[in-house]
């Protein structure tokens, strides 16, 4: 059993759904971001999902985009958020995930990066543009110790919901919503409705729900239907709208309660 999936399956025997809180790297001042980072874990966070900046992200909605625009322009790299994932994990000792695209990874070296962030405590790793279908060549070699994330969405069907079940570890990020991550308003029906179907058919992992998780009434409503949840655009929308971190802190302890809830 994984070490993420051991932490979750303790949180969920505790009583609570598990919250995982997405921070792009670097993201809004470099020098202070390890900071900002313990403060979230200390307000509640259970997980910390490190979000690799890229310049052509397809996954990410207008918020995280551009947070990843401004730490690319103070220097940060794929590098540079190991090393700010090894400072974060010598202060709190919670998993780490690390958010990127397959091409920086190609460019930095498959087994380099498997090395490094092995080194800078990374306990795993999604990167929302590879399909299931290269992921074995993908991740051929990199130790086990690493886990490897898979996502489901919308319009996943039966039978590769149970494939993703399969391969992946650590455990399941289902896309609450089709298109990009960003702060929505209200949950429909359907996507409540897909979300249970989702969460019936996974098996072997436990399932954390992303994209849309911007509110504890968010929280509440699909608690029955999840172990955790993933919260990024509401927290990087908290961060670019106020200088002080306390706004952001706020927000983490409102979703950590309604996490608490039953």
């Amino acid at each position: 059993m994984s070490s993420i999936r051991d932490h979750i399956v303790k949180i969920n025997n505790e009583g609570r759904k598990v919250l995982s809180i997405f921070l792009t790297a670097g993201f809004p001042n470099l020098e202070n971001f390890v900071n900002l980072a313990v403060g979230i874990i200390d307000s509640g966070a259970d997980i910390i999902e490190l979000g690799v900046p890229f310049s052509d992200p397809i996954a990410d909605g207008k918020v995280i985009q551009q947070s990843s625009q401004r730490a690319l322009a103070s220097g940060v790299t794929l590098q540079k958020t190991l090393e700010l994932a090894s400072e974060i994990k010598m202060r709190r000792d919670i998993p780490l995930i690390l958010m990127g695209y397959a091409n920086p990874i190609i460019q930095y070296g498959k087994s380099e990066f498997n090395r490094d962030a092995v080194k800078s405590g990374i306990d795993g790793v999604i990167i929302p543009d590879l399909p299931i279908e290269e992921f074995g060549d993908f991740f051929r070699g990199f130790e086990e110790q690493i886990d490897k994330i898979l996502l489901t969405t919308p319009t996943s069907d039966e039978n590769r919901i149970k494939q993703i079940d399969e391969a992946s570890s650590g455990f399941v990020y289902c896309v609450s919503v089709a298109g990009i991550t960003g702060v929505r308003d209200k949950i429909e029906d359907l996507v409540v409705e897909n979300i249970n179907r989702t969460y019936k058919l996974i098996n072997k992992n436990k399932m954390l729900i992303g994209f849309g998780i911007s509110s504890k009434e968010n929280i509440i409503q699909l608690a029955p239907y999840c172990d955790g949840f993933i919260v990024g655009s509401a927290v990087i929308n908290s961060l670019t709208d106020h200088v002080e971190y306390e706004k952001s802190f706020e927000l983490v302890r409102s979703m950590r309660d309604a996490c608490d809830e039953k």
